[in-house]
């Protein structure tokens, strides 16, 4: 089979397609034939080194697929039936998605969705996933349509998107946040109103600023995720789930104790298996027709390592989909 492979020279990770026999996948009771991954910033920070993602080696990145069972050893599913995964530290620490096969544990597949197919569910991918995640933790915290506007950092990238997208379908409001003026018409598309610079949410931020949102989906942490919380309006929910523009957090108790601000974390890899359909289902209820189409660009796995470098330079918007066969 032919595998997106990553090994280490001098302290240097290299990535390169070449054939792997199917005998070194790593142990699970299935394997898979993967038809479509994507290409998400977790896998462009394990592709290119940039990030500490993989610790041992060789690998193969990828942290989502779709495609159809090859073999079972699990009663639950069955040979030629299409699923789909996210999460669960593969393409991190167990091989991944950008392969020709993958063999994993049976409890980290979802069956395909009704409604879906493996070229839908890789668009929608661990990204979508993510935003839907994000988009209930909201809902969770009380926040509703009417309840004012929704704020979406890192809005031109997959998560981001997906969740305008998601967002507007569901009759919010959407304030979109880019570092890119380029992509206010995509943005628009998916149903963003307004549209905000980065700009405005990089600099040191007061304790408490003019309260502006009922609610936010944020996807870089560090000062931007610090100006949001600031701006919060009072018993506001904020959904994080990214750190593209750093880990940290320099913010104050004052949004949680004095507007009762909810910061909740989103995490899309060790979500239960009851969580997940219901996200599942809801995605495929939810996402219009539309979004398959703006949100795209389909890649070759050949030019996986390529994407990745050019998604870390912030020259791609939205979805990469990588077609394996």
């Amino acid at each position: 089979m032919q595998a997106l492979v990553l090994e280490q020279s001098d302290g240097q990770t290299i990535a390169h397609v070449k054939p792997v026999s199917p005998e070194m996948l790593p142990a699970g009771e299935v394997t898979v034939d993967i038809d479509w991954s994507s290409l998400n910033y977790k896998d462009a920070l394990a592709i290119t080194g940039k990030g500490k993602i993989i610790r041992q080696f060789p690998m193969v990145p990828g942290i989502d697929f779709a495609g159809k069972v090859h073999h079972s050893e699990d009663p639950r599913f069955h040979n030629g039936q299409a699923v789909l995964l996210t999460g669960w530290g593969v393409g991190e620490n167990h091989w991944g998605g950008l392969a020709e096969q993958a063999r994993v544990k049976a409890d980290w597949l979802v069956p395909m969705p009704e409604g879906l197919d493996g070229r839908k569910a890789m668009i929608i991918g661990t990204a979508g996933f993510t935003a839907m995640l994000c988009v209930m933790a909201l809902e969770e915290g009380g926040i509703r349509p009417d309840s004012g506007d929704i704020l979406v950092t890192g809005a031109s990238g997959g998560v981001g998107s997906s969740a305008i997208a998601l967002l507007s379908a569901l009759g919010y409001t959407v304030t979109a946040v880019s570092g890119r003026g380029t992509t206010h018409d995509y943005l628009r598309q998916l149903g963003a109103t307004s549209m905000l610079s980065r700009d405005e949410f990089t600099q040191d931020s007061r304790p408490l600023e003019k309260q502006r949102w009922a609610g936010a989906i944020d996807t870089v942490g560090d000062k931007v995720l610090a100006a949001v919380l600031a701006q919060m309006n009072y018993g506001g929910v904020v959904a994080a789930c990214g750190l593209a523009g750093g880990f940290t957090l320099p913010t104050t108790v004052m949004p949680f104790i004095l507007r009762n601000v909810r910061l909740q974390g989103v995490d899309s890899v060790s979500v239960p298996a009851a969580r997940r359909v219901e996200a599942w289902k809801r995605l495929v209820k939810t996402l219009p027709e539309a979004f398959y189409q703006h949100a795209t660009r389909e890649i070759a796995l050949a030019e996986a390592a390529d994407g990745a470098a050019r998604l870390l330079k912030g020259e791609i918007i939205g979805r990469t989909l990588v077609k394996i066969r």
